[in-house]
């Protein structure tokens, strides 16, 4: 192992912080989004599109305008993704965990549509496209091999952590979590607490995907090619047991297992076969912490008690 392989151990992590940090967010008010990965995804192809429109149409690019564009785009995406979810979950009291997978399957579809719709615009003649000028206004300015996003990852973390803990709109969101009509009976507003968290989360999910597009992919959008990162990053907030200051380690933990096989591979002549059960290690680690909270059962490990359960305010 060498310096270069913990590098590339936080760029892989990065996306799963942000898709880790934007599910704490949505599961603290008790709303379990399995729309995450398509979330990203959406975001992913939201700063993707406007990205590629802007340069193609553009007659003078500019740097920062670019990366505005993209930004903008993959906000606007991925809050929409939420407000959807909110609505059929918040508002309708649909079913979270169908919600969110009709979600994470729609957010799939859209980007590969539209990843094949923008690959016949640009007449390319291979199964990808790029945005290389505004990949590399993304990745101008690094500090230490780093984009700006990548330190905006760690920094929202360790914001979220801080928030929920110490102040008075974080524990009026861990109450909504654990007891909503408690909470509403304290006079909080269940309802705006709980839009406002999920969409703010499928926001932070969502630069996820731009991050993975932006730098990692260095602007090019391939079909299918996010992998399950939007998994990976619901499993890591098991591991980090709803805490987001340890979901900072746990993203590089997990990138470093994403990509040791490769690293082992060339040092131990590992077969391929026995490299696929290195890319297994962080569902067996997050399957063995969920094994060891709920073993313990100790209140600080456990999740919001009204997870996934929807709030009828006439009931309380």
């Amino acid at each position: 192992m060498n310096f270069g392989f913990f590098q590339r151990a936080i760029i892989q992590g990065i996306p799963l912080l942000f898709g880790s940090s934007g599910e704490i967010l949505t599961e603290k008010s008790g709303h379990l989004n399995l729309g995450i990965p398509g979330t990203m995804y959406v975001g992913a192809m939201g700063g993707f599109m406007g990205a590629f429109f802007y340069e193609n149409n553009a007659s003078n690019f500019v740097p920062a305008l670019a990366v505005l564009v993209a930004l903008l785009g993959s906000i606007l995406g991925s809050l929409l993704m939420g407000l959807i979810y909110c609505f059929l979950t918040v508002t309708l009291r649909a079913n979270q965990n169908v919600t969110g997978l009709a979600l994470t399957t729609f957010g799939v579809g859209f980007g590969n549509f539209f990843g094949g719709s923008i690959r016949k615009l640009s007449n390319s003649e291979v199964a990808s496209v790029a945005v290389s000028k505004t990949s590399l206004a993304f990745c101008s300015r690094k500090i230490l091999s780093f984009s700006i996003l990548a330190y905006a990852a760690v920094i929202i973390a360790l914001i979220m952590a801080f928030v929920l803990k110490y102040t008075r709109i974080g524990l009026h969101l861990r109450a909504v979590g654990e007891n909503p009509a408690t909470a509403d009976a304290a006079g909080i507003n269940v309802n705006r607490y709980k839009y406002i968290s999920t969409c703010l989360g499928s926001v932070i999910a969502g630069l996820g995907g731009l991050y993975y597009i932006m730098d990692y992919a260095n602007g090019v959008w391939s079909n299918d090619g996010f992998g399950d990162r939007g998994w990976l990053a619901i499993a890591l907030v098991i591991f980090a047991i709803w805490r987001p200051s340890l979901s900072i380690l746990g993203s590089f933990l997990f990138g470093g297992l994403l990509i040791v096989h490769n690293y082992l591979g060339q040092t131990l002549h590992l077969t391929m076969a026995t490299q696929e059960i290195f890319v297994m290690t962080p569902y067996v680690v997050t399957v063995l912490v969920l094994i060891l909270i709920s073993t313990r059962r100790k209140k600080e490990t456990q999740p919001p008690a009204h997870l996934g359960l929807s709030y009828f305010r006439e009931e309380r």
